[in-house]
């Protein structure tokens, strides 16, 4: 979907960069860029840089850069494209496992606008800084998110945890996620990724959609997973509404 809206507004001096946050790189990413076969750069941020650097909590979200290289509009919820089928409104084949039909219950709940999103992009792109789109630079640092310290020893914690992932440390790994989760309990990013790897199936995404959790309660270390955290928190409360 991001590839086809690329191709649509590339030849109006418009690139998308996306960028995958995964403490398993390119073992995390890869399948999903090579399916997607784009055109446009696709980056892999094993260290959630992206999230530190520009206060992103969830996915997808976008920050919209100007041609000077001025941030005109932080990091938000971007919803997919109008009429994608890759999204939660999809057809659902009836043999999906409970959990999997559950959690895509709880995702159509999501409230989004992308008819609104969408038509503000196209008409930045077609307009550039005369968008009433396009925000001031006073109004980006208003609507960035401020960090107390709470939420910088959060973001320090979660990158304690991504180096001793890397370092093949799982066990030492779960007790800074933990913290990060915390600490940074607005971060949908960050529990995300300290469930997806945890064992329990054949790859990441299957882990993270079969619940593991549910399956072995005992040896799950965290507090939550997606769809008790979604549950809990309410469908409506899980992407900040996107405003013009």
């Amino acid at each position: 979907m991001w590839q086809a809206l690329r191709e649509e507004l590339h030849p109006k001096d418009f690139e998308l960069v996306s960028v995958g946050l995964d403490t398993l790189g390119a073992e995390g990413c890869r399948p999903f860029i090579e399916a997607a076969k784009p055109t446009h750069p696709s980056l892999i941020d094993t260290h959630h840089v992206l999230a530190s650097t520009f206060g992103v909590i969830n996915i997808p979200s976008s920050v919209w850069i100007d041609e000077a290289g001025m941030i005109v509009r932080p990091a938000e919820a971007a919803p997919a494209p109008p009429g994608d089928r890759q999204g939660p409104s999809m057809d659902l084949p009836a043999e999906l496992p409970q959990r999997f039909a559950e959690m895509f219950g709880e995702a159509m709940k999501i409230e989004s606008d992308p008819e609104a999103y969408h038509a503000a992009l196209r008409d930045w792109v077609e307009k550039g800084a005369d968008s009433p789109f396009a925000l001031s630079p006073e109004e980006v640092i208003e609507r960035s998110r401020p960090r107390s310290a709470d939420s910088a020893l959060g973001h320090a914690h979660f990158e304690l945890a991504t180096a001793l992932e890397q370092l093949g440390d799982h066990a030492a790994a779960i007790g800074h996620f933990r913290q990060a989760h915390a600490l940074v309990p607005d971060s949908w990013t960050f529990r995300r990724q300290a469930w997806s790897l945890e064992p329990g199936g054949d790859s990441p995404l299957a882990r993270f959609w079969q619940g593991p959790r549910e399956e072995n309660p005992e040896a799950w270390p965290y507090e939550g997973d997606w769809l008790s955290d979604v549950r809990k928190e309410g469908a409506a409360n899980y992407s900040e509404p996107w405003k013009p």
